[in-house]
């Protein structure tokens, strides 16, 4: 019996236990930040994603390349949820938060090699991430001006598409994040992105109004309504199609004439009740039968149909109208209201395009992308969602904090002095953690072309000297004062990127058992892929 094996789990997992398991889980971190670590900043390059249908992604964005990488192994999707809850808390510094989570765990790994154990590691990492917290609250400054608020935006839109037209976009991302702003409160999905192909990027427009991707159902219905009363529909302007089987016994023409002839009478009552609510223009989430546009379109009522359900509520607040679910409930108290609604066609595309412009006091508006390729208005789009994100953190927190690698270098600084404060070994933990935090102005300076560790020298000598805000001017390749030069970003994004990349790290420190059952040889290749790399 003692020669004889137990199998506690099945055959065919795979187990990697104490050592072997905290280096692989680094390893596979370390690939992710190494990745996305060339993207980083004004200078940072472009990846191209090809997947395997063909369909090709240009960007730089942080997330867009880690979501669209298919990664498999498990400590590394944990990195990459870490860009997913930075672009949903902000929409901007995922390329920041996955670095750091990397280094914090390549730091820590020489911690291990001193046999310093795990948990000594991340009760220091703990110790640090609070303490960075309280410093980065010290050092943010309040915003007052619009100024301020266009050179965050114009700071998030630099090294992206975007960048050589970022002294307009500033302008549209700030004036619509502004137009939504409601009691406080600011919800970005009431802001519509539609992206036509065509034009110059310059062209680009806020629209204080909602634009559809939608043709109006009829060429006989007006192109263009001044004035328009909105009628918000998610019922089906047609007639409902019996649930079970249905007989209908016809014993002569005159009884089947009349059935066809009640059918029009009821799709012809449906027009009469949007006539009489005073609508003449249609929004229908659902399908609008044949007769009822020919109907429609004869009472000079301008109608689009099948609208998605996002598009409609964001009608609504536009419009200031009210969706309705049946047309008994449709009165003029329930309609919106637009100065104009028309149908734009570009001479060299097929699709038009219905734009709700006017509206009084708009809670939803559309940003309207335009460029010469696919690949380039969803580039401009990520670099436009990546500005608004940060526009709203800070009207939300109106605190910012000086960019260009100024707010880590203090960071760092003033971690080292606390960590002097400290007893034991996780006083190492934190110089560990203060170190990781100078990897961001280094990449800054490495993917400019400038000597990293040169610049490290400078900017640190500046911050001992006072120079609290002392950062890399990448446009000039000189240390400035970077708030001065007006490169800022909102504290939320230093604070949520700093905050989940240190809990992930911490997460990942503290396995030392890993079990994985064979789910296919993809996934074996790619732990063989690591153990390789390393």
């Amino acid at each position: 019996m003692a020669d004889k094996p137990v199998y506690v789990i099945p055959e065919d997992a795979q187990r990697m236990v104490g050592r072997d398991a905290q280096r692989n889980n680094i390893l596979a971190a370390r690939i992710i930040a190494e990745t996305v670590k060339t993207t980083l900043g004004p200078k940072g390059m472009d990846k191209m994603l090809v997947d395997s249908a063909g369909g090709i992604i240009v960007t730089n964005d942080g997330v867009t390349i880690l979501e669209e990488m298919e990664i498999e192994h498990p400590a590394a999707k944990m990195i990459v949820e870490v860009a997913r809850t930075q672009e949903k808390e902000v929409g901007d510094g995922t390329t920041t938060a996955v670095m750091l989570a990397g280094k914090f765990l390549e730091n820590a790994e020489k911690l291990l090699d001193q046999k310093i154990h795990p948990t000594t590691i991340t009760r220091g990492y703990r110790l640090a991430a609070e303490k960075s917290q309280q410093i980065l609250r010290e050092l943010a400054v309040e915003i007052n001006t619009e100024e301020e608020l266009l050179k965050i935006a114009q700071t998030a839109m630099t090294g992206k598409g975007a960048e050589y037209v970022k002294e307009k976009f500033d302008g549209i991302i700030v004036n619509a994040v502004k137009l939504i702003a409601e009691n406080g409160k600011i919800n970005l999905d009431d802001i519509k992105i539609e992206k036509q192909r065509g034009q110059a990027i310059e062209d680009t427009k806020l629209i204080e109004g909602i634009v559809l991707d939608k043709e109006r159902v009829s060429l006989e219905m007006p192109q263009k309504i001044e004035r328009a009363r909105i009628a918000l529909v998610d019922c089906a302007l047609e007639l409902k199609s019996p649930e079970a089987e249905t007989k209908i016994s016809i014993a002569s023409p005159e009884q089947l004439q009349s059935f066809i002839n009640r059918e029009e009478e009821m799709l012809k009552m449906m027009v009469a009740k949007i006539k009489n609510s005073g609508a003449n223009v249609v929004i229908c989430q659902k399908g609008i039968d044949d007769i009822v546009q020919f109907y429609l379109a004869k009472e000079k009522i301008y109608a689009v149909r099948r609208v998605a359900k996002t598009d409609m509520q964001k009608l609504a607040k536009a419009t200031g109208g009210k969706i309705v679910s049946s047309l008994k409930e449709l009165t003029a108290e329930e309609l919106g209201y637009a100065t104009q609604v028309e149908e734009k066609k570009e001479s060299h595309s097929e699709e038009g395009m219905t734009y709700i412009t006017g509206c009084k006091n708009p809670k939803a508006v559309t940003i309207l992308i335009r460029g010469g390729t696919e690949h380039v208005i969803d580039e401009i789009e990520r670099a436009i969602k990546d500005g608004l994100g940060d526009v709203a953190a800070a009207l939300l927190d109106s605190k910012v904090v000086a960019g260009g690698g100024a707010i880590e270098i203090e960071l760092a600084r003033q971690l080292r002095k606390y960590a002097r404060s400290l007893g034991g070994r996780e006083q190492l933990a934190v110089e560990e953690f203060a170190s990781a935090l100078e990897f961001i102005p280094s990449t800054l300076a490495e993917n400019a072309g400038i000597d990293p560790i040169d610049t490290l020298t400078e900017l640190k000598a500046a911050h001992e000297s006072g120079q609290k805000n002392a950062g890399l001017n990448l446009f000039t390749g000189k240390v400035e004062d970077t708030m001065a030069r007006g490169i800022i970003e909102p504290l939320k994004v230093k604070t949520q990127a700093i905050a989940s990349a240190s809990e992930v790290a911490t997460m990942i420190l503290r396995i030392d058992d890993v079990i994985a059952a064979r789910r296919s040889p993809r996934s074996g290749a790619n732990i063989n892929a690591m153990k390789e790399y390393e």
